[in-house]
């Protein structure tokens, strides 16, 4: 319908152009696909970095790798708690929100007894006691520095509190806010369990451009870093050994060492020996003299898969003084 002037009423255009579509009140707080990749870069550095540092800190081999990151409600994730449970609070600064960090009983007694110094077994799952929490204490501070270091270029950091009761944990939060549960596969010996990070999404929706800001980041690619890394690479030293193929001497050959005995090796007269380079056999070599120097003349190169080449390490030992001053045996 249309005024006397000839113009739409304002109620009209707005009803024809404008249309409102249904909020869903569920999604409040939801986490976006791109908010999700950048919060799994920062998470695949985390792995990576833990499982250097843990495994030197435990001195045992560690593997940790990203399992899932996963949206859910607050009671979603108490009903997913086992019991019992290892849980310490964490305050997130400088937002003043709280998280939880959760450490499945297995793997904690696994550390726990590789710390003790055993091998990592783990018996039927039971609480820690009071010393072992202190020992496990070690450990947390390890991961809150990962933590810190890979979080803090968000703007985002971790405080650690102390260990928290289910009872407490359950009391924390409303049960309707949404969470960002993060899981990451920990392998300690025979022992694989997990390491969980519960966020609050408000908290992350905060830093939501800071994110954004570290996921479009591009990486650095000089074009002089390849050849800088040859030439220093080229300055490195390797262990060289220019030695007699092994072969096997009897015990009463050894007992009857003394000097000026002729110890005989059951080789042909004309073997060449091997060019041995940091454990591995490069070629056959014959033993050659330059100005006061020893040399090896390379003879047939082996060219050796990488199957093979872990098949020819072996502990290489120092010839005798004497054999090394005088040349061959």
């Amino acid at each position: 319908m249309e005024s006397m002037d000839g113009r739409a009423r304002p109620e009209e255009v707005s009803a024809e152009v404008v249309q409102a579509a249904p909020y869903n009140f569920a999604r409040s707080g939801q986490i976006s696909n791109d908010q999700m990749r950048a919060i799994a870069m920062v998470n695949d550095g985390i792995a990576r970095n833990l499982t250097h540092t843990l495994g030197a800190w435990l001195r045992s081999q560690v593997q940790v790798a990203l399992a899932a990151t996963e949206q859910m409600t607050y009671a979603e994730y108490l009903e997913s708690l086992p019991e019992p449970s290892y849980i310490c609070l964490l305050r997130l600064e400088p937002l003043g929100g709280v998280g939880l960090l959760e450490l499945e009983l297995p793997l904690a007694l696994s550390m726990i007894d590789v710390l003790m110094g055993g091998k990592g077994s783990t018996e039927q799952a039971r609480d820690v006691t009071d010393i072992e929490e202190a020992i496990l204490g070690s450990v947390l501070s390890v991961v809150m520095r990962e933590l810190n270091g890979a979080w803090e270029t968000v703007g985002l950091r971790f405080a650690s509190e102390k260990r928290e009761s289910a009872a407490h944990i359950s009391r924390l939060m409303q049960a309707s806010e949404r969470m960002l549960l993060i899981s990451f596969d920990v392998q300690l010996q025979e022992t694989t369990a997990r390491l969980k990070l519960c966020l609050p999404t408000v908290v992350l929706n905060t830093i939501h451009r800071r994110l954004m800001a570290v996921r479009e980041q591009p990486r650095r690619n000089f074009e002089a870093s390849g050849a800088r890394v040859t030439e220093l690479l080229g300055k490195a030293q390797l262990r060289a050994v220019l030695q007699l193929p092994p072969t096997k001497i009897a015990s009463s050959e050894l007992r009857n060492l003394k000097p000026g005995y002729v110890l005989r090796f059951d080789l042909p007269r004309f073997t060449a020996a091997e060019f041995v380079l940091g454990g591995l056999k490069l070629s056959n070599a014959v033993p050659v003299g330059r100005g006061e120097h020893r040399g090896a003349f390379l003879q047939t190169a082996t060219a050796m898969t990488k199957q093979e080449a872990e098949s020819e390490i072996e502990v290489v030992q120092e010839l005798p003084a004497s054999v090394q001053e005088g040349g061959a045996a």
